[in-house]
């Protein structure tokens, strides 16, 4: 059902061409790279850019069945499918898990139910009327996560123009149940790599809370920065696999260790991938890929045994592990394939490629 359903829901343009969750072929990759373009392409314009993320509050929990189902019939899917639909979000339970609580079921008139493949679709179509067009900007969106951003020859006059859009956007939350958490709200006043002028501070005002511009802002999984700058996405990544490296050689027993071609596994099935996320999008510099590649060996060390004296050429070689910067370039290779390849009415990130681009698809044939 929740492929057949998310068929429908782009054909029939029941979603929003920038909504990038909860659909096949659209990964977070998508909402990022489209985010990073549109702030480049505006400071071409020598314009000040500033980007407000806000998360909505309980989203899954505030889904309203009669509303989802008169939106389904509205935008003409079939009626068994939306009869199913209603089926599927009416007369459920939840029980309370409280300590010393009665082993009771409580009757839940509004949500979806959490850990269904067909929740995360459902959500996207809850609530398209929260998207609009922004002129000298951009409205982004992954399931309950947005983002918005402007452009406009100086800050305080973006930080107007944010008020206002989330005054609207607020607005249409409240008339189909939804609300924003406020306190997780951040702002950034992006920056060219090349400014030299010191970095605005102009704070925003949102029902009542006074919100300063972060320094580094996490969306997605991916960290930004003013400037787009990727050392510290992968100081983070890094150290993260630097953890999980320690955690999983405790988990070995004293004096046995793990064997070869389980460290294998663990190499290339879980650091590889903590280490290089975001590859797709962004690309380590000089300083952060000495530091990868550090980790990386010491990974190649644990998993052949070999001494420290041995050169790197020979540890990557016999660890049948990939270096860093060659499974990075990899990875974005694919990446630039799969965004060109991708249809421009569903994929935000391959509608902002220009017609000349070269593709193997027939839409830029």
């Amino acid at each position: 059902m929740t492929v057949r359903l998310s068929a429908i829901a782009r054909s029939e343009g029941l979603l929003h061409q920038i909504q990038c969750g909860s659909l096949p072929g659209l990964r977070s990759s998508d909402a990022c790279l489209t985010l990073t373009h549109e702030v480049r392409t505006l400071q071409r314009l020598r314009l000040k850019v500033t980007t407000l993320f806000l998360d909505i509050k309980a989203g899954f929990d505030n889904v309203d069945a009669c509303s989802l189902r008169a939106r389904l019939l509205a935008s003409h899917v079939p009626s068994h499918m939306v009869d199913w639909v209603s089926c599927f979000l009416s007369e459920r339970t939840c029980p309370l898990p409280f300590q010393a609580s009665p082993n009771l079921a409580s009757p839940v008139s509004v949500g979806t139910p959490q850990g269904s493949p067909i929740s995360p679709l459902l959500f996207p179509l809850y609530v398209p009327p929260l998207h609009m067009s922004i002129p000298k900007g951009l409205m982004v969106s992954y399931v309950d996560d947005f983002s918005i951003t402007v452009a406009s020859p100086s800050n305080r006059g973006n930080i107007r123009r944010l008020q206002s859009l989330f005054n609207t956007i607020a607005a249409r939350g409240r008339g189909i149940g939804v609300s924003f958490s406020v306190p997780k709200t951040e702002l950034i006043h992006c920056r060219t790599p090349s400014q030299r002028s010191p970095p605005s501070t102009a704070p925003i005002e949102l029902e009542g809370h006074l919100f300063s511009p972060s320094k580094v802002v996490r969306w997605l999984g991916y960290w930004f920065t003013p400037a787009l700058n990727t050392t510290h996405h992968f100081r983070h990544r890094l150290f993260l696999a630097q953890a999980i490296l320690s955690f999983v050689k405790r988990l070995s027993s004293p004096g046995a260790g793990v064997k070869p071609f389980l460290c294998h596994r663990i190499a290339n099935g879980v650091l590889l991938p903590i280490l290089t996320y975001g590859a797709v999008l962004l690309t380590p510099n000089s300083s952060a890929l000495r530091s990868m590649d550090s980790f990386w060996h010491r990974v190649q060390r644990w998993t052949t045994n070999n001494l420290f004296s041995t050169p790197t050429s020979i540890l990557s070689r016999e660890a049948c592990l990939p270096p860093v910067v060659s499974y990075c370039r990899y990875r974005r290779r694919l990446a630039a394939r799969r965004v060109a390849c991708a249809p421009p009415y569903s994929n935000p990130a391959s509608a902002r490629l220009p017609q000349s681009s070269p593709s193997l698809s027939s839409f830029r044939a």
